[in-house]
């Protein structure tokens, strides 16, 4: 189970989401960026968000295109007190996060199209490794000093950077069976891909204040099982799979102001496999596959309009970590995560729309769970932009978003040293722009 946390925990490193559960990239559109609640969308980004409510759109045919940058920090502070350092930074920069939609709409069905990463979507570069890489060689002086040899230092080159994305198409068919009432089906293909490059190397310390390979030195006084532990060591590995996700949809409007939606994803079934190049660390065996579902999602909106030029939105999106097939890591989860959304936007003129929005983000996991590679953060989201109506089919959006995170403290603990208390946190800015067009 622990491995399967661990693959978890990397998918995590790499996501380039800026809302989320554990494996779901929620920020599927610049239009979210700006409001952050889109479950009651009746916009060409419903065909994510609720699929149901594209009927809601004039006929004809849409299309939306839509990319994001994200730069997020993964910090870090480990406080066992053998490190050289205690603050360890992964640096997550993605500079293309696209979403494409589109929809064909005629009377009451309408057909429509999406590409998106439905998960991972970044490359996660850390410089300085992590701490469960560093520690056993920060424990090598204590230990040759406790063989007879004093030594005070160690040294290690550690790097780690991966890439992934789990690239979501989904096809979606809509039907309005009344004014107020329309149903909605569809389904997304997920292909996910995973890569991971890293490194151990270097691996010095001082006995007698003299500097020399750790390798080289065990050999010499022959001990081989710690001459191979502190060994360089590289590890290239792919990871491949595909799963399929049925979507239901639902939306009620009774009426130009009102609009509710409901959308159930179902659990997808994800076996992914390694394809191994260099795995001197053994975490990576060759053909082995695993289990990494994308839970099942249920989640609800609404839309309000208080004026035709000033409408508000609600979102809840609940994700059903429990019944995810992680291979046991999903026994971690104490509760299912969720997300509360609301958002407002006004029509300051016939040009320009103003918007702003708020998501709370909550995780229950077991302490277990997290670790320096593994840990989720509770977080709340900020953001907001502007729609600019260019013409009277083409429009621009803008959005920002910003994510503060809640600290997570944990004590930890290496036998036989005492007790030491690790620190995780995280910055999220990410910047939008969506172009949406009516042919």
């Amino acid at each position: 189970m622990r491995k399967t946390v661990c693959f978890l925990g990397i998918m995590a490193l790499l996501a380039a989401s800026a809302a989320a559960g554990i494996l779901t990239n929620n920020n599927q559109s610049a239009t979210f960026i700006r409001l952050l609640s889109r479950n009651a969308s009746l916009d060409v980004d419903a065909v994510y968000y609720n699929p149901a409510g594209l009927v809601k759109l004039s006929d004809g045919f849409h299309l939306s295109l839509h990319n994001q940058i994200i730069t997020q920090d993964k910090k870090i502070n480990n406080g066992f007190p053998l490190l050289n350092g205690h603050d360890y930074l992964g640096e997550v920069r993605v500079p293309f996060f696209p979403n494409l939609y589109a929809v064909y709409k005629k009377g009451n069905l309408a057909v429509s199209f999406g590409v998106g990463p439905n998960a991972g979507g970044g490359t996660a570069d850390f410089k300085t490794g992590l701490p469960s890489f560093e520690i056993p060689f920060s424990t090598l002086p204590v230990l040759l000093t406790n063989m007879g040899v004093p030594t005070t230092g160690y040294d290690v080159d550690i790097a780690f950077k991966g890439e992934s994305v789990f690239m979501g198409y989904q096809l979606n068919f809509s039907y309005a069976v009344s004014p107020s009432l329309a149903l909605g089906v569809g389904a997304r293909l997920i292909r996910a891909a995973n890569k991971y490059e890293g490194s151990i190397t270097n691996v010095m310390i001082n006995p007698n204040g003299n500097w020399v390979s750790a390798y080289a030195f065990f050999t010499s006084i022959g001990q081989p099982g710690y001459a191979a532990m502190v060994a360089d060591k590289e590890v290239d590995v792919k990871q491949t799979g595909t799963g399929f996700t049925p979507i239901l949809s639902l939306c009620f409007t009774p009426s130009d102001s009102f609009a509710f939606s409901l959308k159930y994803e179902f659990n997808t079934k994800l076996e992914l496999t390694n394809k191994t190049t260099v795995d001197d660390t053994g975490m990576f065996p060759d053909g082995e596959k695993f289990r990494n579902d994308i839970p099942a999602i249920l989640s609800a909106g609404l839309r309000y309009a208080f004026t035709p030029s000033f409408r508000s939105f609600l979102s809840f999106s609940y994700y059903f970590d429990k019944n995810a097939n992680w291979d046991g890591a999903e026994g971690l989860v104490n509760k299912n995560t969720y997300e509360l959304g609301a958002g407002l936007e006004y029509d300051l003129n016939r040009l320009v729309t103003l918007s702003a929005g708020y998501l709370r983000t909550q995780f229950d996991l077991a302490p277990d769970y997290q670790d320096d590679i593994n840990h989720e953060l509770t977080s709340d989201s900020v953001g907001g932009g502007l729609k600019l109506n260019l013409t009277n089919r083409l429009n621009l959006e803008l959005g920002v978003l910003y994510v503060f995170y809640k600290k997570f403290n944990k004590q930890d603990s290496v036998y036989p040293f005492p007790a030491y208390q690790v620190t995780y946190n995280r910055t999220t800015l990410d910047a939008a722009v969506g172009l949406n067009y009516r042919f």
